[in-house]
């Protein structure tokens, strides 16, 4: 009996122990072009949020835009997300992509849905503590226009 139950508390060990070490799998592009065109748009989104250009934001964001944000809500007005963009944020804060954490996937008939992490510095106080936060963004294709149409901003 003391075997056996020797046996078995060395067995759930080593159950809990190859539990622990058991990784995610490793992101790879399914589609490498659908990746780089959705970083390129993310690369020129975050630009133009980095530099205040309104214009370009309001191109890129689509008419039936839905802005989540986990601290304001949902925003589905492009006018208020626009002004909210141009009060709030144009010229105090500033967003760095974490480098190699973008994913894309492909949404067959619609566009692409990206995820991946980020910082915002507040320019105003930088010395304010830093963190990474996670987004979701749905890009729409409409006949190669590529619109972001779902946001999911989490801090």
């Amino acid at each position: 009996m003391k075997h056996l139950l020797l046996s078995i508390g060395m067995l759930v060990c080593l159950l809990a122990a190859k539990a622990q070490q058991t990784e995610l799998p490793r992101y790879t592009p399914e589609n490498l072009a659908l990746y780089k065109t959705v970083v390129a748009l993310d690369s020129s989104f975050f630009h133009a949020y980095n530099t205040c250009g309104m214009a370009t934001m309001a191109d890129m964001f689509d008419e039936d835009i839905e802005f989540y944000h986990d601290r304001g809500g949902l925003s589905t007005s492009k006018k208020d997300l626009l002004q909210a963009l141009q009060n709030n944020i144009c010229n105090k804060v500033t967003r760095i992509l974490i480098p190699g954490t973008i994913e894309v996937y492909e949404i067959p008939g619609y566009g692409a849905i990206e995820m991946g992490w980020h910082k915002f510095f507040n320019n105003q106080e930088p010395n304010a503590p830093q963190h990474a936060s996670k987004f979701v963004q749905i890009w729409k294709n409409t006949n190669g226009k590529w619109t972001l149409a779902r946001v999911v901003s989490l801090h």
